[in-house]
């Protein structure tokens, strides 16, 4: 039974009983039982309300799913083979650097070069300085 038949069901309870209007306990249950229809029906209102919420709230949560998995994909290649050139990644290079002062390994990507940010060594916190890259002559032996 729901809440609305429950308050139609105590109006007619009242209704039915044989009570005298002018009596003051009877005026009270009287406004009581209004006050009840009142709730029953705000509270069916506020019930389909967040029903109808709950079904947006989905809607969006499904939309937000497809757009994370169109954002956050894959970037492998269905259309060919894995060597194919359409799908090079256009990832930046990753170089390592030992720092000078802790000797440990620190990875920086290329675009730190591009940038006049100061280079800091996250382990003991020393600024490095003159960052170039160095290229092997293998040739020169």
């Amino acid at each position: 039974m729901t809440i609305t038949e429950k308050a139609a069901y105590l109006r007619g309870f009242a209704d039915a009983a044989k009570m005298k209007d002018d009596d003051d306990a009877v005026k009270l249950l009287k406004k009581v039982v209004e006050i009840i229809d009142d709730l029953a029906v705000c509270v069916t209102d506020l019930d389909d309300q967040v029903a109808e919420m709950s079904e947006q709230l989905d809607a969006v949560d499904e939309d937000l799913s497809d757009l994370e998995e169109y954002v956050y994909e894959d970037d492998d290649c269905d259309c060919c083979d894995d060597d194919c050139d359409c799908c090079d990644d256009d990832e930046d290079m990753m170089f390592e650097l030992e720092c000078p002062e802790c000797g440990k390994t620190i990875y920086l990507d290329e675009s730190i070069f591009d940038s006049d940010e100061e280079v800091t060594c996250p382990s003991c916190g020393a600024v490095l300085e003159d960052l170039t890259i160095e290229e092997d002559d293998e040739d020169d032996e």
